[in-house]
């Protein structure tokens, strides 16, 4: 019997949190003759937008990729850009997050950023806490291995404070260590601009999420790109080391 692959989205079968390295907001610039700023406001942009539609099909959470703890390394002016785009958004997006019962969290090392945009990141999320139509979850200042090695350094404190026993540590125990303690697991993981790397997002997080790198840019990736990579990530038989 020939079988056909879905080409619309199974409303039973949406992935409940999706992650996305937002990559390609330069060269889109680029590519039209911009500035690189220019290809970070259109970014900035689709972030809303994105949320509204992953909720529009029935997506719990979304995670993105704002901002690595490796980004530091590019000039001061366009991280100052970058994280200026983020407090309009934060400040100018509360009415909208209500609402549109829109959840804001944020991982990643929160407390190592300007006290003022870190009291607006704690802020938004009090604010937002009882909102239950999406999480919106965005990375900012984060990087896996470093997540990882706080992790290993808070179990090896409990361990030697007798909060934790060795022999009891397994995944769980592991898991709730990490920044995403409590949120879905990832299903399905997103690149956009070509990329086919990992980027040190996620990297415990991600061991059987199904992964789609899109040669999309980020600014262009709208509410037809999502439903796209749904659907890729419907036709695919995920067995988890198992047979199906």
């Amino acid at each position: 019997m020939r079988m056909f692959k879905k080409n619309k989205i199974d409303s039973n079968k949406v992935p409940k949190h999706i992650a996305f390295i937002m990559d390609g907001n330069g060269r889109w610039a680029k590519k039209r003759g911009l500035p690189r700023a220019k290809g970070h406001e259109e970014g900035a942009k689709r972030i809303e937008s994105l949320a509204l539609s992953a909720k529009k099909f029935g997506v719990k959470v979304i995670t993105l990729f704002a901002f690595s703890t490796e980004n530091w390394k590019r000039p001061k002016e366009e991280i100052d850009y970058i994280f200026s785009l983020l407090e309009k958004f934060l400040k100018e997006g509360k009415e909208s997050f209500m609402k549109n019962a829109i959840r804001l969290m944020f991982i990643g090392k929160i407390d190592e950023l300007d006290k003022k945009f870190s009291d607006l990141m704690y802020l938004t999320m009090d604010e937002t806490k009882n909102n239950t139509g999406i999480i919106l979850n965005i990375a900012i200042n984060y990087g896996a291995r470093s997540e990882i090695v706080e992790m290993v350094k808070k179990v090896a404190n409990d361990c030697v404070c007798n909060k934790q026993e060795i022999s009891k540590i397994d995944e769980s125990v592991v898991e709730s260590y990490l920044m995403t303690y409590g949120l879905p697991e990832i299903d399905l993981l997103v690149r956009t601009s070509g990329e086919t790397r990992l980027s040190n997002f996620l990297l415990w997080q991600i061991a059987y999420s199904e992964l789609v790198f899109t040669k999309t840019y980020w600014p262009d990736f709208k509410e037809k790109e999502l439903e796209g990579v749904i659907i890729e990530y419907q036709n695919r038989n995920r067995r988890f080391g198992g047979l199906k």
